[in-house]
């Protein structure tokens, strides 16, 4: 049989200076055996893994041994270690409350208490997850936690402290442990490396001590599991090849192309992640930790709050001195917003996708937030005809083409309408037309233009009235259907309309007169009924050449009237100013104006308001025999 120990059982502490990372659990321990001032009842809390229940072994051989050494630390060579460390001492019990949790279990522990130890000077019980006791154990166990024998003394371990009742809580001396820090972590793998003649990359021992979250039996179990698949050589790839961790380089190659805005190489980078089995949640989640660790190597000062190995550092200082804050910081938000609501994502992926393409385009949003202008720019900005996929030939042809459709157009309209029966009959042209006119090459596929369009189809665009166009929302676009055919030529489809030139036109000056006109006008466009109540309580008045001023009773009517996009527009095109602008002040006063006042009326009075409405109700109520309350 293979007597093979693990790892976290073979280097277990023995002493208090082997405790990794708990050196004011220790240091307290050591004093209290010193000046002689030992409580009775002990509770070391915190999470797993951390050295709870070996501080509380070590403290109990410490306080039988027979030969303590000048630090305060067991001999491990006395018959009371010895018998210790053969897990054969009489003195030293240990229950496990996950399993005896009754108030039987207690009362058996409580009828130990009563014997004295064999061997020694004291009797120790050890009480491992005592938060898994029940409530009814707990009560049986109180008094003889309170007042145990001078020579009895409880060390209870628990990773939830908060479980326990107050009552045992305020009766046991209290340490806290404390998760052990990733370098402490890492040069206790070293150790253990030298010990066993292993080559371990210090890479390699940092991802082993990350992974493990602060707890060092974790760490020792993965470093078992490492050694069994990579040998005697402990690298960076076995390590995340079998702990299913996904490189670094990704993040940094993908950081990269999202600061160049390349974001088919972000694409693509993700979907060889997406290939190697990873899931989106991991990628998102490892970004996350990678722009953290850049926005921590901005400062020097918080340097040293990164866990990783040197050469790691340096690489992130330098992809660090590129990226900007800006960058960073909206990128940290965009990954949070994406880890939050993936769950409810149905499609994983394209959430992510969607997420690191934001990511990309953070530079260009910013700039367009800074300057709303260039946005403008690019709308109005049209493709000019040479830069247009259409070949110099086919531009030529096109060109001939209108010139022909044109003069074809204008006889149409001249002639009077031919018959389509004749038209089919008179396949054949006469003699004179093939000799003088020139062959016309049919296109492969005609469009329908101007000339195809029958006359008589043709009907006169009537223009309509004033009030009828002011029923529509200022800047809609209301079609007059002329034919059942648009009047289209090819000109049009193919000319630059260019915006006229406004520098000469004259800006006239702001009227109440005509400001009060197009506001009732406007307000008979206005769709929603709460907004015409707004719009009517409000009072509009000149506060300069260029600017109007309204006055509203609440901050409700301002609201509604702000959300009227089309209002400035409006005035601004009625009036002929321009550069017309818009204050909304909220005046206290007119709010009173608008609140109704309401009386509670009597059933009395409901009655008396109902009969004057309609006789009737009089000769009903005579006929039932009612009468109104008063009330």
């Amino acid at each position: 049989m293979s007597q093979f120990v693990v790892s976290a059982r073979k280097y277990r502490p023995q002493r208090f200076d082997e405790v990794v990372g708990q050196e004011h659990v220790s240091k307290t321990l050591k004093n209290a055996l010193q000046n002689d001032q030992l409580a009775h009842a002990f509770l070391f809390c915190g999470p797993r893994g951390v050295g709870k229940t070996t501080c509380a072994r070590i403290l109990a051989k410490v306080l039988n041994c027979e030969n303590r050494t000048d630090d305060f630390e067991a001999c491990n060579t006395c018959a009371s270690c010895t018998a210790f460390n053969g897990n054969a001492s009489f003195n030293i019990n240990e229950l496990d409350a996950a399993s005896n949790n009754s108030v039987d279990h207690i009362r058996a522990l409580i009828e130990q208490v009563r014997f004295q130890p064999q061997q020694g000077q004291y009797k120790i019980f050890i009480i491992d997850e005592v938060h898994m006791l029940s409530q009814q154990a707990f009560n049986a166990f109180l008094k003889t936690l309170e007042e145990p024998p001078p020579y009895a003394i409880f060390i209870l371990a628990t990773t939830e402290k908060h479980k326990i009742i107050p009552t045992i809580l305020s009766r046991c001396q209290i340490f806290d442990f404390k998760r052990i820090q990733i370098p402490r972590i890492v040069s206790h793998l070293e150790h253990i490396c030298k010990s066993e003649d292993i080559k371990g990359e210090k890479e390699a021992l940092h991802i082993i001590a990350q992974k493990a979250d602060g707890a060092l039996r974790d760490a020792l179990s993965i470093f078992d599991r490492m050694t069994s698949f990579a040998g005697g050589e402990i690298t960076y790839e076995s390590v995340i090849e079998n702990l299913n961790i996904l490189d670094y380089d990704y993040y940094f190659k993908v950081v990269d192309a999202m600061v160049t805005e390349d974001v088919s190489s972000v694409l693509m980078i993700f979907d060889e992640i997406f290939k190697k089995g990873f899931d989106p949640d991991i990628f998102i989640n490892g970004l996350a930790e990678h722009l953290r660790n850049l926005l921590v190597c901005k400062d020097a000062k918080t340097l040293s709050l990164l866990a990783i190995s040197d050469t790691l550092k340096q690489r992130y200082q330098e992809q660090a001195s590129i990226v900007p804050s800006s960058f960073i910081l909206t990128a940290l938000s965009i990954a949070s917003d994406c880890d939050v609501n993936y769950k409810m994502a149905r499609h994983k992926r394209l959430h992510v996708e969607m997420a690191i393409i934001k990511m990309t385009y953070i530079g260009r949003a910013v700039e367009l937030a800074s300057n709303p202008q260039a946005m403008a720019v690019e709308e109005k900005k049209t493709p000019e005809l040479k830069n247009s996929p259409v070949s110099a030939p086919n531009a030529a042809k096109n060109a001939s083409n209108t010139t022909e459709i044109k003069s074809s157009s204008k006889e149409v309209t001249n002639t009077p309408p031919v018959p389509v029966a004749q038209t089919q009959n008179n396949a054949v042209a006469p003699k004179d037309l093939k000799e003088n006119t020139p062959p016309i090459i049919p296109d492969p596929e005609p469009i329908p233009v101007a000339s195809e369009v029958v006359a008589e189809d043709i009907q006169p665009i009537v223009e309509e009235p004033k009030a009828a166009s002011l029923a529509t929302k200022p800047g809609s676009l209301k079609r007059v259907k002329s034919s059942k055919y648009d009047m289209v030529s090819l000109k049009d489809l193919t000319e630059i309309k260019e915006e006229p030139a406004q520098t000469n036109v004259k800006t006239a000056e702001l009227e109440i007169d005509k400001l009060t006109n197009f506001w009732e006008e406007y307000i008979m466009m206005v769709e929603s009924p709460s907004a015409q109540t707004s719009f009517r309580s409000a009072e509009v008045s000149i506060k300069d050449k260029q600017t109007i001023l309204i006055e509203v009773g609440s901050q409700m009517a301002k609201s509604l009237i702000q959300q009227e996009s089309n209002l400035v527009p409006y005035l601004r095109k009625e009036l002929n100013i321009p550069k017309l602008g818009m204050e909304i002040l909220i005046d206290q006063s007119k709010a009173k104006e608008l609140v109704v006042t309401k009386k509670i009326l009597s059933t009395k009075e409901k009655y008396e308001m109902m009969r004057d409405k309609n006789p009737l109700v009089q000769e009903l109520s005579i006929r039932l025999g009612l009468k109104p309350d008063n009330s």
